[in-house]
């Protein structure tokens, strides 16, 4: 096979392109943002196993580059005691987690694509795909809705949780589900009640779950997932920073913890998102086009993973495909090497959800997930041989 066609320019269709450019294959990027979608999203983590991952297309160092470390996770009670602190799987024995807003890592993928030569296409939203018979073999040609069009070998559906392409494979795929939470993040400065360096600190409210981290200008990140209905993007921006602080300090009125202290110290930098997965996505693939990413499998925030399993879909990906001389036969091996791992995530992050939700505000829950105490230890011992 000669030439892939990627459905979405994010952190998951990047990186494969990435990969397929590494395994001698050739990719191009089609993104439905007219410019890119580098101001989506608030922040995230690449967890130890997303790190090792990048590092197999030599493209952890950017990252590393623009991002911070995490080695802990110190877990507080309402009453402000801490209950317990642990490192975070990978801490010690490998690249520790790295803490960096979506916008920086879309920005250091593209570069480095853009590096390699890998072109990018933007304002290219799909809208139906068509196998077609040719002289060596099966072809996809992708139609756009601007009217333009593009052929290729194989089509890889990197287009997120809404994903066209999970339903041109299969019109019966499932939704996403909404998980009955809002993810709210927001950014500030010391208030003296800053978490320790390197640190995760999560806080078990009597009514919400808070955590935090340090970065090394002393700014202060946070998030909360807060119970919610579902709403779209618009609905979200349009209820406005403020109500977003009262929203979030009003699930910790009576706690000695610093979580309302800092949500109310924030200023107009917060960034409020619905909360979704899909607990299984029963046909990954036809004889042209695959899912991966969140098109495949989406997670709810909660385990912090999402970023990470993306990371490693495209580039075990991109080997099966390297070593497999039809797409289909590629793409039955990518399954059987990455549902079981995928459905885990999906189903340990949808536990964490349940915890937090509203019926079980105050259950212990972990924050971002990586292996250790939690008995995920399994994420950071899967290595991607190349």
């Amino acid at each position: 096979m000669s030439k892939a066609l990627i459905i979405g320019g994010g952190i998951a269709g990047t990186v494969t392109a990435m990969a397929l450019h590494k395994a001698g294959i050739d990719a191009e990027v089609f993104e439905a943002y007219p410019t890119g979608a580098d101001d989506v999203g608030a922040f995230l983590v690449v967890f130890a196993n997303g790190l090792e991952a990048l590092r197999v297309i030599d493209a952890h160092d950017p990252v590393a580059a623009h991002s911070f470390p995490a080695q802990r996770i110190a877990v507080f009670g309402p009453d402000g005691t801490q209950v317990a602190e642990r490192p975070i799987a990978g801490s010690g024995t490998g690249p520790g987690p790295r803490t960096l807003r979506r916008a920086t890592l879309y920005q250091v993928l593209h570069a480095e694509a853009a590096r390699r030569g890998i072109p990018v296409h933007h304002g290219k939203r799909l809208v139906g795909a068509q196998t077609v018979a040719s002289a060596g073999g099966k072809r996809v040609v992708a139609a756009f809705a601007d009217g333009s069009r593009a052929e290729g070998d194989l089509l890889i559906g990197a287009d997120g949780l809404h994903s066209v392409t999970r339903t041109l494979i299969d019109p019966d795929a499932p939704r996403p589900r909404h998980t009955g939470q809002h993810t709210v993040c927001g950014y500030t400065r010391a208030t003296g009640a800053e978490p320790a360096a390197e640190t995760y600190t999560m806080i078990r409210g009597d009514r919400a779950v808070f955590g935090c981290t340090r970065a090394p200008d002393d700014e202060i990140w946070w998030f909360a997932n807060i119970p919610g209905t579902e709403s779209d993007r618009t609905a979200l921006q349009a209820v406005g920073a403020g109500e977003w602080r009262d929203r979030v300090a009003a699930r910790f009125p009576g706690d000695a913890t610093p979580a309302a202290a800092l949500v109310r110290a924030t200023g107009d930098r917060v960034i409020a998102s619905s909360a979704y997965d899909i607990a299984t996505t029963p046909t990954w693939y036809d004889d042209t086009k695959v899912v991966l990413g969140d098109a495949a499998h989406a997670a709810a925030p909660n385990a912090a993973q999402g970023a990470s399993m993306a990371i490693e879909d495209g580039i075990v990906l991109a080997r099966c495909l390297r070593d497999h001389t039809d797409p289909r036969s590629a793409f039955t091996a990518y399954e059987e090497l990455r549902r079981e791992r995928v459905e885990k995530v999906v189903a340990a992050s949808a536990g964490l959800a349940a915890r937090t939700g509203p019926q079980n505000p105050g259950r212990p829950a972990t924050g971002p997930a990586g292996g250790g105490a939690d008995g995920s230890d399994w994420l950071t011992d899967y290595r991607i041989e190349w």
